[in-house]
């Protein structure tokens, strides 16, 4: 951890007055953050809603940004299953009644989403505004955010059609989310009901049981995915569709390999920082068509490099099945040129 993240931490842990007194105890070492670079890091939004910025958003607004922005990872009503676990469905209007998802209790819901699971709906306002969207994380303004949170909680009929919702009133939304009553503190990790009898949670006594062994040991343990063998490619390669920026596992960043001068960046390079790789392979369907189906299709047409070039930038639907791409234009013009002219001479 470098000495500026640990001056954010100690100021995010402690407060302003505890990390002013560890730096003048440790003189040289580091600095205090500024106001500036506090506010940077601090963007979280906790379930009592501290933290949560100013702003509104209505559905219709919501649907556009969601159609533009999200719906080419989580389908067009945020139903789709091709890339990431569907955000809406499993939930009724008893559920929203209860506070607790019936098809939980029963065994009986089809498949998880992220309305059946969350319990805040400050948790879903977080990570759009975090997180969001895969390939411009943090991009989303305020407004953007609360309207793309209307349209989800329309989808999920927690609100009508004509809602708008705003930092006034999601704490009246709150008051119907599905699944508001499914999680519970009364744990030994958590300050519950027994915590006023002088214990922790549940009495103090742990939620989960183990006893370490400490007998044949693995030498070396590999870390990878969990997915079953059948699902590890159904998606092509993974690795290519890592984020590509932000740390990722496995980065050298000390010594000899970190140490070792940059090689120049390649048109692939250029793909993957704008998102191309994603959403597409060099050889094979990801979300959109792999690159090799774009060059069977247009190899013979010489007006190629334009037609695909306008829809890198503008974006559509339709020419290769229903889910959409979306818009590029922060893009420059001269590096669309460069990645269409790279995808029809065979991505190489």
């Amino acid at each position: 951890m470098s000495r500026f993240s640990k001056s954010i931490l100690v100021l995010a842990l402690f407060g302003a007055s505890t990390a002013a007194v560890a730096f003048d105890n440790y003189k040289g070492i580091g600095r205090q953050a500024t106001p500036a670079e506090v506010k940077a890091w601090d963007i979280d939004v906790r379930p009592d809603f501290k933290g949560l910025p100013k702003g509104s958003g209505n559905v219709d607004r919501g649907q556009e940004l969601f159609e533009e922005k999200c719906a080419s990872c989580h389908g067009s009503f945020g139903e789709s299953n091709e890339v990431f676990t569907p955000l809406i469905g499993g939930t009724t209007k008893e559920d929203i009644k209860n506070g607790r998802v019936g098809g939980f209790l029963t065994g009986e819901i089809p498949q998880r989403t992220t309305f059946t699971k969350v319990a805040t709906i400050s948790t879903v306002f977080d990570y759009i505004y975090r997180a969001m969207p895969w390939t411009a994380p943090k991009s989303l303004k305020p407004d953007d955010v609360y309207a793309i949170l209307a349209y989800f909680l329309n989808l999920a009929e927690i609100v009508p059609a004509d809602f708008t919702l705003s930092d006034k009133n999601i704490g009246e939304v709150q008051a119907k989310m599905p699944n508001r009553n499914g999680m519970t503190t009364d744990h030994g990790m958590w300050p519950g009901p027994s915590a006023k009898k002088g214990g922790i949670g549940n009495g103090g006594i742990p939620d989960v049981k183990n006893v370490a062994c400490m007998k044949n040991c693995k030498s070396e343990v590999k870390i990878g995915s969990t997915l079953p063998e059948y699902a590890k490619t159904a998606h092509g390669e993974l690795a290519e569709q890592n984020r590509t920026f932000g740390p990722v596992r496995g980065t050298k960043t000390l010594g000899a390999e970190a140490a070792k001068p940059a090689a120049a960046p390649t048109t692939m390079d250029m793909a993957a920082k704008n998102g191309c790789m994603a959403c597409h392979g060099v050889n094979n369907k990801i979300v959109g068509p792999g690159f090799n189906e774009v060059v069977a299709r247009y190899k013979d047409q010489p007006d190629a490099e334009g037609k695909l070039v306008a829809k890198v930038k503008n974006g559509g639907q339709g020419a290769w099945g229903t889910i959409p791409m979306p818009p590029n234009a922060h893009v420059k013009d001269e590096d669309l040129k460069t990645l269409v002219q790279w995808i029809l001479s065979g991505a190489k």
